[in-house]
């Protein structure tokens, strides 16, 4: 027990023995009365009742918790003297979504009202996923993380669901549904990128909740060489593409650090295989770094660069 909840459990055990101890003599004593709790939400509620006979003035506050017990209380608030009912009403905070809370009214040299209850609501459950990295080239594998939350999100199955391009065919489910760990969180592997395809996670319920769907980007894979050739200043530029990608377009650019990089004329791939296809081109050059940019089109795949190469 942490000194802070041990002042406040003696504090509260003090104002307890005050609050329902009348002194002899003393003029009839208020009436506290607990009245039903309002405003509840998932982590606060208002707590209600109502206070009659108090001729000489009072002061009030409510006790609270998950058992009968209680275990915390509102700040103390004074009542002026009155010949009415008096209704009063403290806002509570902190509480923790789908619990019973026990509570009672408590007025100074007077009985405690009775004891009522209220429940918390569940927190809906909702999904957030993220495609990690994204894009992703062409035969790499990527994730698909993200966290289930609210009441119940922890320990629960949930399953990835997928739509590859053109994104015309329902959902289907992707290999063998998950079970998130005790606070929600869940990463299915993707071991191998082929197309660009949405994505999205639901739970495995009689009513699923679902994600929104994330698009993951595949971008082609490129390979680029440099050989030199009879003309002095001039090298061949040449490499692959996956998939095939015949007719894609290709530029050539000179990567010169900390500036833009530099168009240096370009080409058009041509097929070699079902699933590889090439480029080659005789350009100009200078001793630097340089690099071929695969423009993509078909919807399918994503435009990539190669990584530079070094011409001498």
């Amino acid at each position: 027990m942490t000194p802070h909840r041990a002042v406040s459990l003696a504090l509260g055990t003090l104002l307890l023995a005050c609050f329902t101890s009348a002194p002899a003599g003393a003029a009839a004593a208020p009436q506290p009365h607990t009245e039903a709790a309002t405003s509840v939400g998932y982590s606060s509620a208002v707590l209600n009742g109502s206070v009659t006979n108090v001729g000489q003035g009072a002061t009030y506050f409510f006790q609270y918790g998950t058992t009968s017990k209680f275990g915390s209380f509102t700040p103390a608030q004074p009542l002026g003297p009155s010949n009415s009912r008096i209704h009063i009403s403290q806002a509570i905070t902190g509480l923790q979504a789908f619990t019973t809370y026990h509570f009672r009214l408590l007025v100074t040299g007077a009985t405690a009202g009775s004891t009522l209850t209220f429940k918390t609501p569940k927190i809906p459950l909702s999904v957030a996923i993220a495609a990690v990295p994204n894009p992703v080239t062409y035969g790499s594998p990527f994730t698909i993380e993200g966290t289930l939350s609210g009441t119940g999100g922890g320990n629960h199955e949930v399953m990835l669901q997928f739509n590859p391009f053109p994104f015309t065919a329902p959902f289907g489910q992707f290999g063998n549904p998950l079970v998130t760990s005790p606070t929600g969180g869940f990463v299915f592997p993707v071991l191998a990128a082929v197309e660009n395809t949405q994505l999205r996670v639901s739970t495995v319920s009689l009513s699923p909740v679902l994600s929104p769907v994330v698009t993951e980007h595949v971008a082609v894979r490129v390979t680029m060489h440099a050989h030199s050739t009879h003309r002095h200043g001039f090298a061949r530029l040449y490499g692959t593409v996956e998939p095939a990608e015949a007719g894609a377009l290709v530029g050539f650019q000179r990567v010169v650090p900390h500036h833009r990089t530099k168009n240096i004329g370009g080409t058009v791939v041509k097929a070699q295989s079902a699933s590889r296809s090439v480029f080659s081109r005789v350009v100009k050059v200078h001793r630097g770094l340089y690099q071929a940019l695969i423009k993509v089109a078909d919807g399918a795949h994503v435009s990539a660069t190669s990584l530079p190469v070094l011409v001498r």
